[in-house]
């Protein structure tokens, strides 16, 4: 999602622009006062107009080799039908399916004196650091009378492989049972991804974006949940503080904040990702010999990055494609995959033609005999997944697990933006 001249740079309030910005510009100027955040994580990044215009997350992956997750603040991205709620606007109603089973109206929530209306994802990488402290809220304002709901807004179509670098969950309703039982969520978590009408009714920018009404179901905050995505540098809880306003009857102070995140991915996107898909199907592929001492070096790792080992054979190539969704989903982060086929000379046509098929454009090796110089357990299937220093993280001999191999990766790796040396 590149846009603007700032697409390229971590903005951090670093654009000094006087002017208006245009739509997908860069500026640092609220249109109203509102707090700036303190030092978070390089990647947290605020809009330009109070309340409306978001600072979201884009332009991730592959696209961008020398900035993984490109961090641009726009005031003009919004899906066109969307239209910001105002403060003392009604809570628009929804009907959505939540991941325990049951459909969620305003109305299951009508007993609560206070609502939040909580925009979040699996997928972003700031959504994720907020998921303990949602949890936290609930814990501490559900006795005093306060529900929260959270809604997934994003479309799967959307969503490219190397936006998910940072996670090993996409955004389907699926893969939200598994985030919300593994994290044991304590408010119900309801997906919009279908047809995002409520996410277009509440016109929200970013995961995640909260909503807080009142007991008339009247907006009365809107914005982000505090001023950083790390804990430790939290100066200003703003939805903590527009909640004692509330409970205690006083006016809140700043009533609407900026949002940072991951922006709302529409489904309007969809032929960009398919776009995306073409250009990576399109990249070379090719597959070079080893030999016993490149098995041994390839073991060591001295590349500096996590290593994800996979051999196979033409008659054993089950898990090529989701190794390489695998390898797409993390290679613009210090991660490489290689694969290695055991065969012989002879079977080469027979390798590349399995790896065509699989769009398997990583690095490509084909061996003689038995990788047994590379792990004296290894056998055909299997793969490893090594750290930077040789350790193994992950080992499967036979068919990998997926969701298990991409939360070694990610675990390994950390699920906030990688900071630039």
């Amino acid at each position: 999602m590149r846009t603007g001249s700032c697409a390229r740079t971590r903005c951090r309030g670093k654009c000094r622009s006087t002017r208006p910005a245009a739509a997908g510009a860069c500026s640092s100027r609220p249109a109203t006062p509102s707090p700036i955040p303190s030092k978070g994580r390089s990647g947290s990044f605020f809009s330009g107009a109070s309340g409306r215009a978001e600072s979201v997350q884009g332009a991730e992956g592959d696209s961008m080799k020398t900035l993984p997750l490109a961090i641009v603040i726009l005031m003009g991205l919004q899906d066109p039908q969307t239209k910001p709620l105002a403060i003392g606007d009604p809570a628009p109603d929804f009907s959505l399916p939540g991941v325990d089973g049951k459909t969620y109206t305003l109305a299951d929530f009508a007993s609560s004196k206070l609502l939040i209306v909580a925009f979040t994802s699996n997928h972003c990488p700031t959504a994720q650091a907020y998921e303990e402290r949602l949890k936290k809220i609930v814990a501490d304002y559900k006795p005093k009378g306060v529900a929260l709901v959270g809604i997934q807004p994003n479309s799967p179509k959307g969503l490219r492989l190397d936006e998910l670098g940072y996670t090993e969950l996409g955004d389907t309703f699926e893969d939200m049972k598994v985030r919300a039982r593994e994290k044991e969520f304590n408010f119900p978590y309801v997906d919009d991804g279908d047809t995002q009408k409520v996410s277009r009714a509440y016109a929200c920018k970013a995961t995640p974006h909260v909503f807080l009404f009142d007991e008339a179901r009247k907006l009365r905050y809107a914005g982000r949940i505090d001023d950083s995505e790390e804990p430790e540098h939290v100066k200003v809880s703003d939805l903590r503080n527009a909640l004692d306003a509330l409970l205690e009857g006083k006016e809140i102070a700043v009533p609407l904040t900026k949002t940072f995140g991951c922006s709302t991915k529409w489904a309007s996107k969809e032929e960009s990702v398919k776009k995306y898909m073409e250009k990576l199907a399109a990249e070379p592929v090719t597959v070079e010999p080893v030999d016993e001492a490149g098995l041994a070096a390839l073991r060591r790792n001295g590349s500096g990055k996590l290593r994800l080992v996979s051999f196979w054979s033409p008659s054993r190539a089950e898990d090529l494609p989701a190794l390489v969704e695998i390898n797409r989903m993390y290679r613009h982060r210090a991660f490489e995959m290689v694969t290695v086929a055991v065969g012989s000379p002879g079977d080469k046509d027979g390798v590349e033609k399995a790896l065509r098929q699989a769009q398997c454009s990583a690095k490509n090796l084909i061996v003689a005999g038995q990788p047994a110089a590379f792990d004296k357990d290894a056998a055909v299937p299997f793969t490893t997944l090594l750290n930077a220093e040789g350790k193994v993280l992950y080992k499967a001999a036979g068919r990998i697990d997926p969701l298990e191999l991409k939360k070694s990766i990610v675990n390994t790796l950390g699920r906030s933006i990688d900071k630039k040396k």
